[in-house]
């Protein structure tokens, strides 16, 4: 008797080679481009700067040929590459190089530098010998250093920040940008040479950290240049130097597909707090601080986009109808933990909010089952290529017609639903005959008529474990989970026993705010509308209004469905006064409410 095959395999037997590959999968690119995987929040910003200078994907470049070993595997080049490679290699005495780190000591203490200011290691592991991995966006020159050495790693999260900040209309691609697109704050490449870091016309993120920069020509990988009489920090001339180590930045390689995702308005909310923090406090917060912020920034705003693409999904599910939904609420730890109650309340939110979205990717699955088959429908292909349904940059359209498929609202849905009813029957009597009879049975569900979910449960169920997982892990890298900048925090707890097996062991997530999010937040909500000068005037009671209603952030109120003592809830309230006071973000004249009010610590440049 054979071994019985993969499920892979038995999906592949059933629906063939070709639906099977486009739906063995956890993500769905038209409702969230980002994948549903783990990733590293901080590698994200050196892969954008190098996005918007090139308008394409960044290739392979020299980093390990420049500092790593001469021999070996190309994986052992990889692992030989450390802090300590670097550093000899930057104190060989060559133009443009650093000077006066000749003996071991001194490289040693050049290559603690190094990890200090801009390269990590793997896992972040310390030590000058272990592989480095990562290089912090200290200066824009941080583009041409190939880390991670495979993009895809990033899991499409610089393309869809590109793609959200440029805010192209009406192409597939994102484009250099010209004409009246070039109004944007965040055009890409630029039209003329003098325009990338120019600070009238340029992009704002890149004139943020493109100190000294010099473009001489727009195509040419080696075109930047640094004006070395432009004072800089040593965290900066140290990612200068490496770069100018590498002579070039890496060649461009694919394009930047210019999709967002479905939840219009968390996407138009991250772009507005990018936009004006990156513009206003750039120049003011020194570097440090600043890409700490920049980093919880990205963290607030791409919690939201995840949770509010999940809700729109989650919707659809029921309605068949992809519109905008308030953000998802939950509660947030503001004693970061020293409060065992409010952690306790904040990690049962967390777990609630977990639960409903563990049926996101069983949507996601249903979305992915009817797209293929609706793009392989005859009439379906006629009415694209017309332009009547259109799938980008924002796939609202799209995903409202495939809700009319789901629920049988339209001419189209009869033919789609009856083909995913014969792959329903199909895949049921080979998981039947491979000895998979669960799914077979979820195939055979009478209890459920719509194919569609009855396809989804199964291919999801034969997936495995790694379906809940990649949720998990996206959701843990978008919080910048137990990070000192991060939005959360994680433990291990013990909680009763199951027989003989002794006590269960499981893993809660807390929302927390560490102090660079609060600084962060702060900082972006007390920032003028329109074009005042002077800080708006925020009291401690609206910022707190404007946590829940803008990002979902419960702090003295409780989540629905859950139920808070009043005691609890003031004094969560409580402990956020206490911290924002010690930060210096909060001044009160006496007990008003109406007096208490946020103060920046870094104040707006007057103009």
């Amino acid at each position: 008797m054979g071994e019985r095959p993969t499920p892979k395999e038995v999906v592949k037997k059933a629906l063939g080679p070709r639906m099977t590959n486009e739906i063995w999968s956890a993500n769905y690119r038209k409702v969230l481009p980002i994948s549903v995987l783990d990733f590293d929040l901080s590698a994200v910003l050196p892969a954008v700067f190098y996005m918007f200078r090139f308008g394409h994907r960044r290739g392979r470049g020299r980093f390990v040929d420049t500092f790593g070993p001469s021999k070996g595997t190309k994986e052992q080049r990889r692992n030989g590459t450390t802090a300590h490679t670097v550093a000899s290699t930057l104190a060989t005495p060559v133009e443009d190089r650093l000077v006066g780190f000749d003996s071991d000591v001194e490289k040693a203490i050049l290559a603690d530098l190094l990890l200090c200011y801009c390269l990590e290691n793997r896992g972040y592991e310390l030590g000058r010998a272990k592989p480095v991995q990562r290089v912090a966006p200290a200066h824009y020159l941080a583009a041409w250093v190939d880390l991670p050495d495979k993009l895809v790693n990033l899991r499409h999260v610089p393309e869809t920040i590109v793609a959200i900040l440029a805010n192209q209309k009406k192409v597939a691609q994102v484009q250099q940008t010209t004409g009246a697109d070039k109004l944007t704050w965040f055009p890409v490449v630029g039209s003329a040479e003098d325009d990338i870091f120019d600070d009238d016309h340029g992009n704002v993120l890149l004139k943020a950290v493109g100190q000294g920069m010099r473009c001489s020509s727009i195509g040419d990988q080696a075109g930047d240049r640094f004006d070395e009489s432009v004072p800089v920090g040593i965290d900066q001339l140290l990612t200068i130097r490496i770069a100018q180590a590498l002579a070039a930045a890496p060649a461009p390689q694919r394009e930047i597909p210019n999709q967002r995702p479905i939840a219009t308005d968390v996407s138009r909310a991250f772009s507005e707090d990018i936009r004006k923090f990156v513009r206003e406090y750039a120049p003011i917060v020194p570097r440090q601080a600043f890409l700490e912020m920049m980093e919880s920034c990205m963290a607030v705003g791409l919690t939201s986009i995840v949770a509010g693409v999940a809700e729109v999904v989650l919707d659809w599910a029921n309605t068949g109808d992809a519109t905008d939904r308030p953000p998802a609420h939950r509660f947030v730890d503001s004693s970061a933990g020293r409060n065992p109650e409010l952690r306790s309340v904040a990690e049962q939110s967390m777990d609630d909010h977990l639960r409903r979205m563990e049926r996101f990717p069983l949507v996601l699955m249903g979305l992915r089952l009817l797209d293929y088959r609706a793009r392989n429908n005859n009439v379906v292909k006629k009415r694209v290529k017309k332009g009547e349904l259109r799938s980008s940059p924002v796939a609202t359209e799209w995903i409202n017609f495939l809700g009319d498929v789901l629920h049988d609202r339209c001419a189209e849905a009869r033919p789609i639903l009856s083909r995913l009813e014969i792959h329903a029957e199909d895949l049921a009597g080979e998981t039947k005959e491979r000895g998979y009879g669960a799914e077979a049975h979820e195939l055979n569900n009478e209890a459920q008529p719509n194919p569609v979910w009855r396809l989804a449960e199964a291919l999801n169920s034969l997936r495995g474990r790694q379906v809940r997982q990649g949720l998990h892990k996206l959701m843990d890298s978008a919080l910048h989970i137990d990070r000192p900048n991060g939005l959360a925090t994680k433990r291990r707890t013990t909680r009763g026993t199951t027989g003989t097996q002794g006590p269960r062991t499981r893993v809660v997530r807390s929302l927390v705010f560490t102090d660079p999010v609060l600084e962060y937040l702060v900082h972006r909500h007390v920032l003028p509308s329109g074009s005042g000068q002077r800080p708006r005037r925020v009291s401690f009671s609206k910022f707190i209004d404007i946590l829940q209603d803008r990002y979902g952030f419960c702090v003295d109120t409780a989540p629905p469905g859950m139920t808070i003592s009043n005691e609890l809830l003031q004094a969560n309230r409580n402990w956020m006064e206490r911290r924002l006071r010690d930060m210096g973000l909060l001044v009160g004249v006496n007990d008003a409410e109406a007096m208490k009010r946020l103060r920046p610590r870094f104040k707006k440049e007057q103009r």
